[in-house]
């Protein structure tokens, strides 16, 4: 199989110059007001998709950022929460990386972050380069274009088992451009709150989104409230499909063909990776001949996760006792520590934003495993 990951095909499509049409055009020049900022994701032609959860609204932004070589692009940036911080005018304790993406069309990186807490934060773009260079990103007068979710749900706080919480922050929690679409997942306000939607570009009307369900094996149990964490595109026997990670850790495959308005949707789970973890980043690859997902998570580290036999394992559909695995076999890259965002560099390297033991993060390229 070869790896057909969405981050793989953004890399040929800006290398080679196949996209059929400049995805700028019909982008208008205007003024972009972030109440809150989220996950990124490029297209071709130094398109970035920018998510705003609390608006529940998606830009689409021309950065303008078309020079630069990718695949000659390196980093090993120190402290860098303290070189944003020092560039916002705060500390680095007022400083939140919510994402990372890296423009396929130059090599820079791109970040969403929050700045301060409550009332008062603020949502910002950055940009740096492999030399260091550190960036606002300009959002007055910029070429964009937006899409507004017309079923997120309320923006309001609700407690709920003791805690309080407001899940129009997860409407949006992951995006990827692919195949002329910008497919997104999070919550909506739907029954099954669980939410993939995948939307046309340009940006025209928006619909509901797929209701989606899927079968947790750590709990022993069917799930449709909770949202997909992160997510990758992969073809699977000649289809494409989506690769989605949940919280505690079930690895779940989509048929991407099945996302159509107002439906629902039953996942298949191919792996179940533990329990008491979160997954934050997904990425797919190929090493001598072979394809692999390569998985970011909060407490259990860095997996490379065979996809040997994915086109024809049995969904996984018993409990799944003790923390315990199953499905899709994987190794821990025991290397990699620390790793708190991923994403692919090209088509060798990975860039990833790395807390080190004294606190500080690091913003390094490293070989892919």
């Amino acid at each position: 199989m070869l790896c057909q990951s969405i981050r793989g095909l953004i890399l040929g499509m800006a290398l080679v110059a196949v996209a059929n049409a400049d995805l700028t055009e019909g982008l208008k020049q205007g003024d972009i007001k972030l109440a809150s900022v989220g996950p990124l994701a490029f297209g071709p032609d130094g398109v970035l998709f920018v998510s705003d959860p609390l608006a529940a609204r998606i830009y689409a932004l021309d950065t303008a950022d078309r020079s630069g070589d990718a695949d000659k692009a390196s980093y090993d940036l120190k402290n860098l929460g303290g070189q944003i911080a020092a560039a916002l005018g705060t500390t680095p304790r007022e400083v939140r990386v919510i994402d990372v993406a890296v423009n396929p069309a130059s090599g820079n990186v791109f970040m969403s972050v929050m700045r301060g807490s409550g009332p008062q934060s603020a949502a910002v773009l950055l940009r740096v380069n492999p030399a260091g260079d550190l960036a606002l990103v300009e959002l007055s007068g910029v070429k964009h274009s937006h899409a507004q979710l017309p079923n997120a749900p309320a923006d309001r706080e609700v407690q709920r088992r003791g805690r309080k919480s407001n899940r129009r922050t997860q409407s949006i929690t992951d995006l990827a451009f692919v195949d002329g679409r910008v497919i997104v997942a999070g919550l909506s306000n739907e029954e099954f709150a669980s939410n993939l939607r995948s939307i046309p570009f340009p940006f025209q009307q928006v619909d509901k989104g797929t209701s989606v369900e899927i079968y947790h094996g750590a709990h022993g149990a069917f799930e449709t409230r909770s949202p997909v964490r992160t997510f990758a595109a992969y073809k699977i026997a000649g289809a494409s499909y989506l690769l989605a990670g949940y919280t505690c850790t079930p690895l779940v495959k989509f048929p991407i063909a099945d996302l159509k308005p107002g439906s629902k949707v039953k996942g298949t789970t191919i792996a179940e990776l533990g329990n008491r973890n979160r997954p934050l980043d997904m990425v797919v690859y190929s090493d001598k001949g072979k394809d692999y997902i390569l998985i970011a998570n909060n407490a259990r580290g860095i997996m490379k996760v065979t996809t040997d036999n994915i086109d024809k394992i049995a969904g996984i559909t018993k409990r799944v006792d003790r923390g315990g695995t199953a499905g899709l076999q994987y190794e821990t890259i025991k290397s990699l520590k620390g790793v708190t965002q991923l994403d692919r560099l090209n088509q060798s390297m990975a860039l990833v934003l790395v807390q080190g033991e004294n606190g500080q993060e690091n913003l390094q390229s490293v070989a892919l495993p």
